[in-house]
């Protein structure tokens, strides 16, 4: 997948312009890397993404507490909310889990 794609943009001068606009995993990048700059949470990988009417929603597994062993270090499953210009607009943490454990709790 391209880190760009374009798509028209018939508002200025006619329709035959092009703009680009960022892709989806420009889109995750930014969700992350703005997450965990507010949180001061690392982020271990994505585990979701969904278009919303002006933005996205991209759901994290973050590392909250590292213990040893990794096995039951704390985990948590996270909402990240970004609107259409690519900024933080809000953030929820769904659960809490340790490592060790699977998602039939």
């Amino acid at each position: 997948m391209s880190e760009e794609s374009t798509e028209r943009d018939d508002a200025e001068g006619g329709g035959a312009r092009r703009r680009k606009k960022p892709s989806v995993t420009a889109r995750i990048r930014q969700a992350r890397e703005q997450f965990e700059e507010v949180t001061g949470i690392a982020v271990e990988h994505v585990s979701g993404v969904e278009k919303t009417g002006d933005g996205w929603s991209v759901t994290m597994e973050a590392l909250e507490l590292q213990r040893v062993p990794d096995t039951v270090s704390l985990l948590a499953t996270y909402t990240v909310d970004i609107d259409s210009d690519g900024d933080l607009t809000g953030y929820n943490r769904v659960r809490r889990y340790t490592r060790g454990r699977g998602d039939g709790r």
